[in-house]
Order: C-alpha cells, then structure tokens, then sequence
C-alpha cells in the first residue's frame, strides 16, 4: 500500500486482491510471502564420513573372502562342533558319506559369512550415517520425484541380491539368498525344501519385500499410492468457478447482493473508491450480516455507493500520510524486522506492523529524545488510527508533546488548544459525569495521583464533600476557579453554599458539606494538596478553560465511547510543564473512566506522546484491564525514570508491548533486559591444551612443527552446553541498537506474542 490513498483506477483493485496470508503477531501482512525453509546443505565431512567407511568394508570384505586372517572364523569353530571341520586346518569342512547333508560345515560355512557380511554392511551404515544422508537427498523432494529416486535405489540394491535378473551386471551375488538357503538345509537336515519351487519361489519374494521395505518408507510409496487412487476414483464434477478477486466483491454475490456488488465493483474500476471506502463498507457489511439487515444495507449502497456510511465528518481520507497502512488488517507499517541470525525465521526480512490487536495490550515505548519515538512510532500509530477511525473502526485521543502537535490539524475531528483563546474546544473537567464520587476519583487521581503523601481516598472523599452538595444546588459541577475557591477552603464560597443547602433542606448534602468544614485545616487534610496543585491550572492562561469564562465549546470525552472520534489534545508550553502534566493525568483518568462504560463495537486508544508524570498506581492497575475493555494506550517516554521506581516492575507488567529505542541508558535497559526474561541457548566453547610427548621421535616432530608453525602442538577440547541468557542484556540495548533501530516485543489480545527483536525503523 503506498503512503497516499490509491487513486488510479487499477490502483484500489490491486490493493484488493493483494493477499494478505496469515502471519505471526507483528508482521506486514499485505503482500506477505512466508519465507521458505533453505534446506541445509549436507557438509563435504559428512559425505566424506559415508564415502570412507563404505572404501574401508570393500577393503575388508575383499581380504575377508581370501582368507587373509587365521581369526576371522574363531567365532563359527566356536559355535560348530569340532568333527564339522579337518583337524589342522582353519575351517576346511569335512564330508560325510551316506549324510543327508553330506558337509555340514560347508552350509555353516555360507551362513557365517552372510552373517558377517550383514554385520559389515550395518556397522558402515551407522559410521556413515547412511541413513541420515539419504533421507537428506531423497526424503526432502517432492513426489514423484522421492518415489522415483527411492525406486532407482531398491534396483540397485536388488541387483547386488539378485544379479541374474539384471542381464547388464556381470558380478557375483552378495551373501543374502545363499545364506537363507543354507540355513533351511542345515534346519531341514536334507535338501528336499531346496527342491520344492513353492519354498524357493517364497523365500526370493520374502527376500525382495525385505529389501524393498526400507525404500517404500524412504519414498513414501504407500502414502503415494493413496493419493493416486483417490484422485482417480475420486467423482468427476463441474469444473468449480474461479474465485472472484476482492475487488469484485464476493461476500455480497455469495448472499445475493448481485446489484450492490456490481456497483461497489464499478466505483472500485473507476477510481471512485478509496481504501478507507472499501474498508467503511466491508464494516458495514458483516454488521448488516451480524444485524441481519442487508435489505438496509443493499439500499444504502444503491443510494450512496461508494460514499455510503461516511463519518460524520464528512472526510474520506487524510490529506497526508508518512506511513504505509493496511486498512483491511488494521496494520501500519513502522519498519522492518532485522534479519539477524537470532531472528526467526518468519520475520527476517518481514515488514514491522502493528494494529489494535497488539495495541489492546498497550505500548510502552522508552527512548531519548531525538530517537524517533514521535516520527517512526507515535505519528504512524495515529494516522492509522485516524484512518480507522474513518472507517468506523475505533476513537482515537492523541495528547500532544508540549510544542509539537502530531500529525494535521484535519486528522482530526476535534483539537483542543489548552492555554490557546483560539481554540475552538474546551476540555470538560468532570468528562460529562453526572456522579459526585465517579468526578471526584477523576479529579483526585489527575491531581494527586503521584503524590505518596496523600491518600488516594482521602483525596476522592474531599472532593465528593465538595462536588456533590455543589451539584445538589447549582444542577452542575463547579467551575475550576469555584473548586479551588471552595478547596482553598474560602469562607464566602462556602458559607453560601451552605446556605442554599440550608434554604433547599438538603441535609444530607448539608451534612456532607459541615463534614469538609470541621476537616479543612485538620492535619492529613487532602484539601491543601488538592488546592496547591488545582492553582495550577488556576492561572490567566488557563481562565478560558475548564468552564472559565471563555467561549470555546465543551468537549466531553465520554464521546468517544459512543462514537469513532478523532481528538488532538494540545498540552501548553513555555513554563507550564507541571500544568501539562497534570492535564495528561486528568486525560488518562477520564480515559480509564469512559472506556469501562457499557459495551461498545469500535476500539478506542489513548496515546500519550510524553507520558512523563502520568503514570500511577492508579493507572497501572487500570491499564492491565484495558485488554478486556476493547481499549489501550500508547505511553512514551524519555527514561524510565520519568516514572517513580516502585512503579517499573508494574508498569512493564501492565503493557503486553515494549519498545527499547537506540539510545536508551543501561539503567533504563536493565528493566527492559528484566521484563524481557531470559532464553536457553546452545554455547560451544573450545579449549586448546598443549600436547607434551614422551618419546624421542614424538618430541623432535613437535619442536620441527612448531619451528614451522610458530606454534606449539595443541588439541582443542569442544563444549557444548545450553546456558540461560538474557534476550538482550542492558549493555547489548544502550551500546549495540543502531541508530534508527529499536527492540520491539508484541503481546496481541489473544496472548500471541513475538520475542523482543530488533526492527530498523527507516526499513
């Protein structure tokens, strides 16, 4: 998919039918072609190692038919009684007179050397690994080549058995059949079997299947066969339809929506259709099946073709795009997966992606600045979030680094300027909560939440004595300049409200009020902290914000648990950090509150494009259910000391996805090299030792050898062992990560995961 939409008219059609094959969690899809396996190639010493073994067996096979040794037929005396053989002699048989087997030892004889000769035959199968060497060359092919290979091989083989069934040879048989018949003779005690045709005729076909047995498994004959037959017996149909493209629309014409797949086909030819229309209608499509309204559906398409179920914003697509997107995945492309030698398979060479499956599990992304965290990782993830917000597929909220606003102004759907009288949106403070205690657990967490020195409920119960006996009199939540009023703990904003409670005889909310009066100033009182910190925002900049005075329209973001939203929120600059900090808080909070609101279809995501300040017990705990909520977060960071350290073991806890950017110190590697865990791998250490010689000879060849060489005489000592390391060491991340490189490792929301591999971000 090219960084702009397509837009010729074979351009969309080509991105359709593009395969998109099925691949481990963090691969570019589009276009995927699986690697193949290179079959390893067998070494020269390995052929060597079968080739010497089978010279040396001719060797000894050859001076063992003449007899060259007075040992080589010990065993068959020992096993044979004495009066078989001439006194004298090594085993020169005897023959007896008026016998049925008139030489017994010349039978014994043919056996022990078929004997011999099976002993040979497989001890220089196991020296040459003869086994594991065919099965390389002919296991591995294809059928009918592996048949036809095996066969070749069992005519071979079958020829050293039976030579006069292959008029072409001219040598004499291997002891295989001779052996067989001369043991039937000496069990048999005469040669009557040896003359009945039926037992010769079935001990050569006992034979052949023996010898072909081997070969049929080595070819796969049987299974072969099968599928041959079955493709032979197997009826003949009508020739199946070729699978139309995707560009053709096919689900439609398989429920009958011939009309609207023509049409939708047609806008796909001419250009009239982008990738977000297509996608936006695919969408639509399998919720009309879910529904069971394509009658509605096949209407709509009929009326608005391509343009049909356009977001509420009208827009079809981005102006602009710096990334490459999948929008039938969900997948954007964020590099390429190294092809080092410690990488899998699978993903050597792949493209980098990520989508909402593995952003359900949320991202944890640590690099310094200058690293590429906004240009290569927040930026990309936000264009196809914006997209796939386009299609109807998710919400986005992006907050914005201080000065550096990601992406467009018309990615989005709403941009909210803090601190900017221009903005045209406000940001509702209690996110459009009608509940005093849900307002002030927001409120509390994006005030104090990484403060230890005040009390998470402490603080939630302060702020609901405040919020709900104001909301019980004035039908709202107090403005920013109010609650601080009333936290500051200001006798003419409280004692007026106390008497409209008083006048409205509300007690309870009287009695909730009078409970904050005889708190305020008490020691362990929150009210203090929440005030200093509220006076933050309680600045000249900010007067227009936060239900101040201004004009700017409030901006709830409960929306975007309702609706597929695309909202920037512009933290301020120049001296305010600890103000947009707080207000990164206050968005987290918010978010986790909407998120777990009632059920929804479309995904919704948070990212944090400085995340510095705004992680806390809090929201650790949350963001390890935001998996099971359809939701996630994107947090990153310059260090992980940004983060208070109690809360690192958690927080990589929490994230099913880590990033390491180049650049990153060893102490910050350190929890990535820990949170990554360790592997077992296969070590091989050689150690040379000196060889000293104790005779004469020995001794002046090694000082000749190493006047030569320049080296003493040494013999290498090979270990080989599996030891536990760690995936990647907190050095290996600070000083071996290339610049515009990163360590990514991925969790999906199913629990499929790839290992922390390096990914080159410019790929």
């Amino acid at each position: 998919m090219p960084g702009h939409a397509p837009r010729p008219a074979s351009a969309v059609a080509t991105w359709l039918d593009t395969e998109r094959p099925a691949a481990r969690t963090g691969i570019w899809r589009f276009g995927y072609r699986p690697p193949k396996e290179t079959p390893q190639r067998v070494a020269p010493v390995t052929v060597v190692g079968m080739l010497v073994p089978l010279g040396l067996a001719m060797l000894v096979w050859s001076l063992w038919r003449r007899g060259v040794t007075s040992y080589q037929y010990a065993l068959l005396r020992l096993f044979t009684p004495d009066d078989w053989w001439w006194g004298g002699t090594l085993a020169s048989p005897k023959v007896f007179e008026g016998r049925n087997v008139p030489s017994p030892g010349a039978e014994a004889l043919v056996i022990y050397e078929g004997l011999a000769f099976a002993a040979l035959v497989l001890l220089v199968a196991v020296l040459g690994s003869w086994r594991a060497v065919v099965s390389h060359y002919v296991a591995r092919r294809p059928q009918p080549a592996r048949a036809l290979i095996a066969a070749l091989l069992a005519l071979l083989v079958l020829s050293f058995v039976f030579p006069d069934a292959f008029p072409v040879v001219g040598w004499s048989p291997v002891p295989v059949v001779d052996p067989l018949l001369s043991f039937t003779v000496l069990v048999s005690d005469g040669y009557d079997l040896m003359a009945s045709r039926l037992y010769t005729d079935t001990l050569y076909v006992v034979v052949t299947l023996l010898v072909l047995w081997p070969f049929a498994r080595l070819g796969g004959w049987l299974p072969y066969a099968r599928t041959l037959l079955a493709a032979r017996r197997a009826v003949p149909t009508a020739a199946t339809p070729q699978a139309r493209p995707r560009s053709q629309w096919p689900a439609l014409r398989d429920v009958g929506q011939y009309e609207a797949a023509d049409l939708l086909t047609g806008e796909v030819v001419r250009g009239s259709m982008n990738d977000v229309d297509c996608t936006r209608v695919e969408h639509a499509f399998a919720a009309a099946r879910r529904g069971a309204t394509l009658d509605a559906f096949r209407d709509t398409v009929l009326r608005r073709g391509g343009a049909a179920w356009t977001h509420p914003s009208g827009a079809r697509d981005l102006r602009r795009r710096s990334a490459r997107h999948d929008l039938l995945t969900g997948q954007v492309r964020i590099g390429r997966w190294s092809a080092a030698e410690q990488t899998p398979l699978p993903y050597r060479d792949a493209g980098a992606a990520l989508d909402p499956d593995v952003l359900g599990t949320s991202l944890l992304a640590v690099g310094p600045p200058g690293s590429g965290k906004t240009r290569s990782l927040v930026q990309p993830v936000t264009e196809a979030l914006a997209l796939r917000a386009l299609t109807g597929g998710c919400a986005v909220v992006v907050v914005s680094a201080p000065g550096a606003p990601v992406c467009d102004d018309e990615a989005f759907d709403v941009i909210i300027r803090i601190g900017d009288p221009s903005s045209a949106h406000d940001l509702d403070l209690y996110a459009e909560s009608g509940d005093p205690d849900d307002a002030a657990a927001i409120l509390a967490e994006a005030l104090v939440g990484d403060l230890d020195t005040v009390g998470a409920q402490g603080a939630v119960t302060t702020l609901a004595q405040l919020l709900g006996p104001f909301r019980a009199v004035h039908g709202r939540f107090p403005s920013l300049p109010e609650l601080h009023a009333l936290l500051e703990g200001e006798e003419t904003a409280l004692s007026r409200l106390g008497e409209a409670l008083a006048a409205s005889g509300n007690d309870v909310m009287r009695r909730e009020l009078d409970a904050r009066l005889r708190q305020t100033g008490a020691p362990g009182d929150a009210g203090r902290a929440l005030a200093d910190r509220l006076a933050l925002l309680n600045r000249p900049v900010f007067a227009d914000f936060f239900g101040g005075r201004g004009t700017a329209r409030p901006f709830s973001l409960r929306a975007i648990a309702h609706h597929p939203l695309r909202v920037r929120i512009d933290v301020p600059e120049r001296g305010h950090d600890e103000a947009a900090r707080l207000i990164t808080r206050l968005v987290l909070a918010q978010f986790h509150a909407v998120v777990r609101e009632g059920r929804r279809e479309h995904f919704v995501c948070l990212v944090l494009d400085d995340a510095t300040g705004a992680v806390t017990p809090q929201s650790v705990r949350r963001i390890q259910g935001l998996r099971s909520q359809n939701a996630g977060v994107l947090l990153a960071l310059r260090t992980v000391g940004d983060v208070p350290e109690a809360l690192h073991g958690p927080l990589y806890g929490a994230v099913g996805c880590r990033m390491a950017f180049c650049g990153v110190s060893t102490w910050d590697g350190s929890r990535f090299a820990q949170s990554w865990g360790t592997e077992w791998v296969e070590t091989t250490e050689v150690a040379k030792h000196t060889v000293f010689a104790d005779q004469p000879m020995t001794r002046f060849f090694h000082a000749v050898r190493k006047l030569v060489t320049g080296k003493a005489v040494t013999t290498d000592a090979v270990t080989v062992r599996q030891v536990e390391r760690e995936r990647w060491s907190a050095s290996e991340l600070a000083h071996a990560v290339p610049a515009g490189h990163a360590v990514l490792s991925l969790t999906s929301v199913k629990g499929e995961h790839a290992p922390p591999l390096l990914v080159d971000l410019h790929g």
